[in-house]
């Protein structure tokens, strides 16, 4: 019922006549701001969770940041409608650019894969607690900043030949490449990691996915899964990533070319705000014209470039990666007359001591003095990754690339039975990766190097 401002004034006046005394009663409170947390499904090794903000005053809320803890065992994954970042156990959820403002009394949603048994706690929505309540929650301490590769160096770029961090300093990585993830995913997991990053001092992770050979071809989705889940273990970590997509046979790169657009759409789309991704587009290009390559390359990059404009890509070589060694020799030449049309990209090149001697070393020599490089694969063994072990070789290779700030990625991290698998066979089954008494000659002496880590 409406009354008239006149009727309630005179209400007033009488009651201060009959000597009562009014008390002013402020409005009640605004509903709560809220955000809240539910398991929206659950498949036993994983599960996804959902966040739901909710505007309860009366105003719009212009930008949002959710953070959390995860107890030790837990992680969060794949994650949309956000952008994410992350220290220690401490997890921090923003809006992206087109979910910021949530007008009163509506909401807006984000949700992420989780995986381990707990579930977040300490939750804070723009620094006060997620319930409504104004005292926030106690919060883990996050570890030291700057004490990871991505921490102290962020954002990669390509500065004339070198590879230089985001304060424009020219830097060399030094980490282990996955074995093909149809075989020896189960050597590739939290624990493995963890000594990886902590007790190898690792930079960098190359995430190995073979295309055909019983690898993508066979389950786009299932695949794609795996390479989500391994980047954010390494994100997870402080490291970097390296994406590769593994074709090997055939060696024409542009055969695959239509499921790598597919692939890298998806991959850049989702992990384009991290800062520790590179894509290495063609793992070992054979038997096809360094014109087929580079074509192949330039459709494909723009693909990548739509979604991630920052990221480095990594560029194949003619002859398996040698920069034509292992043809004609003329491969550096080649690129130089007719480079890959874009920029922030490094050309790769793989060797393996034991198979490739000095023209090889002179050869990658030349490439270094005039191009971007950036050796995303390499073992101490023959080419087929077994065979012995020509250390001292191998060890000229990595003095020129210490001299040259030249990155690398050593070939494998599994405990397959070839001589290039760091570990013995069983380590996995076992999960004993710490130490070096479940690490063959190779994986000790790898292990040494990577550990005696760059000046960043």
């Amino acid at each position: 019922m409406r009354r008239s401002r006149s009727l309630l004034l005179a209400l007033a006046a009488a009651v201060i006549t009959a000597g009562l005394t009014l008390v002013a009663v402020s409005p009640a409170s605004a509903a709560a701001t809220t955000a809240s947390f539910a398991k929206v499904s659950d498949w036993g090794s994983g599960w996804q969770g959902e966040y739901t903000i909710t505007n309860g005053g009366s105003s719009a809320i212009n930008g949002w940041q959710v953070e959390f803890t995860l107890p030790a065992g837990t992680s969060a994954g794949s994650y949309w409608d956000s952008l994410l970042t992350q220290s220690g156990q401490r997890y921090t959820f923003r809006n992206r650019e087109y979910n910021g403002t949530i007008a009163p009394g509506a909401t807006v949603k984000f949700g992420f894969v989780g995986s381990g048994p707990g579930s977040p706690s300490a939750c804070l929505l723009n620094g006060a607690s997620c319930t409504g309540g104004t005292t926030p929650p106690p919060t883990t301490t996050p570890p030291p900043a700057g004490t990871t590769p991505v921490a102290k160096n962020g954002q990669l770029r390509v500065c004339g030949k070198q590879l230089c961090n985001a304060q424009g300093k020219p830097i060399q990585l030094r980490g282990m490449s996955t074995h093909g993830l149809q075989w020896y995913a189960n050597c590739v997991n939290d624990a493995s990691l963890n000594v990886l990053a902590n007790e190898w001092n690792a930079d960098v992770l190359r995430i190995s996915m073979y295309i055909q050979e019983g690898g993508y071809e066979t389950d786009p989705a299932g695949f794609t899964a795996k390479v989500h889940d391994y980047i954010e273990k390494a994100t997870a970590r402080g490291m970097y990533a390296i994406v590769d997509w593994h074709m090997l046979s055939p060696g024409d790169p542009n055969f695959n070319l239509a499921r790598a657009r597919t692939f890298f759409t998806e991959i850049a789309n989702r992990h384009k705000n991290k800062t520790n991704i590179l894509y290495e587009i063609a793992n070992e290009p054979s038997d096809v014209h360094w014109s087929s390559i580079k074509s192949y390359a330039d459709q494909l990059i723009p693909v990548i470039r739509a979604q991630d404009p920052d990221g480095v890509v990594l560029v194949g070589t003619e002859d398996w990666s040698s920069l034509g060694a292992s043809g004609d020799g003329q491969g550096v030449a080649r690129i130089l007359a007719n480079p890959v049309n874009a920029s922030n990209i490094m050309y790769t090149f793989h060797f393996y001591a034991a198979s490739h001697d000095d023209y090889y070393l002179n050869t990658f020599r030349d490439a270094i003095a005039k191009l971007p490089m950036f050796v995303t694969e390499f073992g101490t063994q023959t080419a087929s990754g077994d065979g012995g072990n020509n250390f001292g070789q191998a060890q000229r290779y990595l003095d020129l690339m210490a001299q040259n700030k030249v990155s690398w990625v050593n070939w494998n991290f599994s405990d397959d039975f070839r001589t290039g698998a760091v570990f013995t066979t069983g380590t996995c089954a076992a999960g004993a990766y710490s130490g070096t008494s479940r690490l063959k000659e190779a994986g000790v002496w790898i292990r040494d190097r990577i550990r005696t880590a760059d000046d960043f």
